[in-house]
């Protein structure tokens, strides 16, 4: 990221949770994903690989290609999505395991996250990207492994001017509950739970910029889902960052992540408590993608939540919440469950 960036070198990278698989592709590669904006196969290692991306409307594929074979897909909008999550026993167990080191004091929030197994009717992962309305979207295939990501949630942004932006989501609700809106900006835990990632992403932006302040704090999107719609809880923060740090991107990244959102604070030992309550590696899921721009010389980037994989012809989804000392574990637990969906509509 450092070479590309600091050559003016446009890219798209897509980078896992434990940084053991992160991958860069030049927009301009010969045999290579990009040419033409329109997606093909790309060798790498003798590997193949296909992405097809949307990042906040940068796009490598023809969607009007796509709206001409929907026809042929009965009832799309109708999508049926049966969930076989684990026991809430097994999920309590797991729950106690953190709570019982944010009473030692060794983390304030961790965000506990799971794969439920799915059934999905009619749906490839590919029709569910091209489908699917999300700011940010993802599809990828290698070596017969498949993930399809549409993330409401930006990473980082930055811009021509050098500023930084962050946009935490912390606090989620479901529009069907009465007075949701106000009950979400009046609930405790949910303050103290988007309080603290706040504070965490801004101590983040501070190590890699200057003059961070909080634009915008608490302000509630609405997210629609195949089934109704949810509220989410996003604030704002900005940095400025060097005027040379183009020379160093792939340094802020590293400092950067995993995002504060998907992992807690204090976030290094978060990360450790992280790796002895969850039940498996989360490889891509809640990693990050996104392109550089090597002419203007700005990026944009998505925390991969909303995430559907599949493994030997078996579909998975992993979701998740953040835990303090105030929640309760079926509470949490439905939550989890609650943002299974796709969104189509």
């Amino acid at each position: 990221m450092n070479y590309y960036a600091e050559n003016n070198i446009s890219f798209v990278f897509i980078i896992d949770y434990e940084l053991k698989s992160p991958l860069i592709f030049k927009l301009s590669e010969a045999n290579g994903l990009y040419i033409n904006k329109y997606c093909k196969s790309n060798i790498i290692n003798n590997k193949t690989i296909k992405i097809k991306y949307n990042i906040d409307g940068f796009k490598n594929y023809n969607q009007n290609n796509y709206n001409n074979k929907q026809k042929n897909i009965k009832n799309y909008k109708n999508i049926s999505i049966k969930k076989f999550p684990i026991n809430f026993e097994t999920y309590n167990n797991r729950f106690k395991l953190v709570t019982d080191e944010q009473k030692k004091g060794n983390s304030f929030l961790l965000n506990l996250t799971f794969k439920t197994p799915i059934e999905i009717n009619n749906l490839s992962l590919e029709n569910i990207f091209y489908l699917s309305n999300a700011k940010y979207k993802l599809y990828f295939i290698k070596d017969g492994y498949e993930f399809v990501v549409f993330s409401p949630e930006t990473f980082i942004n930055i811009d021509e001017k050098n500023r930084i932006f962050t946009y935490p989501i912390k606090g989620t609700t479901d529009t069907k509950l009465r007075n949701s809106k106000k009950n979400l900006l009046h609930n405790s835990k949910e303050l103290a739970e988007h309080l603290t990632v706040v504070d965490l992403l801004r101590n983040d932006l501070n190590i890699v910029s200057s003059e961070v302040k909080l634009n915008k704090f608490r302000y509630i999107e609405k997210i629609r889902t195949n089934a109704d719609s949810l509220l989410q809880m996003v604030s704002e923060i900005e940095g400025k960052l060097k005027n040379n740090y183009i020379k160093k991107l792939g340094d802020i990244f590293l400092k950067l992540l995993p995002a504060g959102s998907i992992s807690g604070a204090p976030k290094n030992k978060t990360i450790e408590i992280i790796k002895q309550a969850e039940l498996e590696p989360r490889g891509y899921y809640t990693g990050v993608f996104g392109y550089y721009d090597g002419i203007r010389n700005c990026l944009k980037s998505s925390v991969m939540i909303r995430f559907i994989e599949n493994k030997d012809d078996k579909l998975y989804y992993r979701s998740g919440g953040g835990i303090t000392i105030y929640s309760d574990a079926l509470k949490e637990y439905n939550e989890m469950i609650e943002k299974i969906y796709v969104p189509i509509y």
